[in-house]
């Protein structure tokens, strides 16, 4: 089966576009059970998207964040490619008028993403990776630099809240950076990585649709990530993945010796 690129930019960049924008800090938000943001426009792109995806590939099945554990969980499960959306990364950012959001869209097979978009309706960026390779920005080669850097010269993202405490604690204490951010968009995190605007990364925990497309993206690009167990990030089931992430070999290196991190 032949999946176009281009096909699903003409799905992603519109739907973005149309539904996002217009609502962007104009929306109710609603609270799932797990504490995260729901509005409209998370249904509304999901509902677009997912029509159009099996309008064009009718034997493609479709996994989108919001629908039910047990959906998802028998999705993944059923031996077919597998859509996996997120119709919204970033809605606490989208709903606050933050902006700082987008939407990301991963094909999953037989235990590998195939490929993977982000697109960031703010800045007009489309990120996308086909193959485990080909990154691109606007269909422009991406490819990370060596920076030359030492750990303590980086910026770093990091995402506090997920992390177990004492590491989240020695992080502060012991600060190995020169400077740190966190913007609330997992996949939109990976592409900028990408994009050379931060160099390490950490986050305690995230879902497939969060991370397939924007960690392909990022590694396409020729950057570096395990989990803090060591291990590949994607795993082609729901569970959540934590991510350790640099720019270059030697930064990641570094980065993982700090954490104390052997990458099998």
């Amino acid at each position: 089966m032949t999946y176009s690129l281009a096909v699903l930019k003409d799905m992603i960049i519109p739907a973005a576009q149309e539904e996002l924008l217009p609502r962007f800090a104009r929306v109710e938000r609603q609270h799932k059970r797990d504490g995260s943001v729901l509005t409209e426009a998370d249904l509304a792109v999901q509902s677009r998207i997912a029509t159009q995806l099996l309008q064009q590939w009718p034997d493609t099945v479709f996994l989108g964040e919001e629908m039910s554990a047990a959906e998802q969980a028998q999705l993944l499960a059923s031996g077919q490619p597998v859509w996996c959306l997120d119709p919204l990364d970033g809605t606490s950012n989208f709903a606050a008028g933050i902006p700082y959001f987008c939407v990301s869209l991963a094909l999953l097979q037989q235990g590998e993403v195939l490929l993977g978009i982000v697109y960031d309706p703010v800045r007009g960026e489309c990120f996308t990776a086909s193959g485990g390779q080909d990154a691109r920005l606007n269909g422009e080669p991406l490819r990370v630099e060596q920076t030359g850097l030492e750990l303590g010269q980086t910026t770093a993202l990091i995402d506090f809240k997920r992390l177990e405490k004492d590491l989240a604690t020695r992080l502060v204490t012991q600060i190995p950076y020169a400077s740190q951010r966190s913007f609330g968009s997992v996949a939109l995190d990976w592409c900028w990585l990408a994009a050379g605007r931060c160099h390490i990364y950490l986050h305690g925990r995230s879902n497939i649709w969060d991370y397939a497309a924007g960690n392909t993206i990022f590694h396409a690009a020729g950057g570096y990530s395990s989990t803090l167990d060591g291990e590949a990030i994607f795993t082609h089931a729901l569970t959540p993945r934590s991510s350790v992430a640099a720019v270059d070999q030697s930064l990641f290196e570094a980065w993982t010796e700090w954490l104390g991190i052997t990458v099998g």
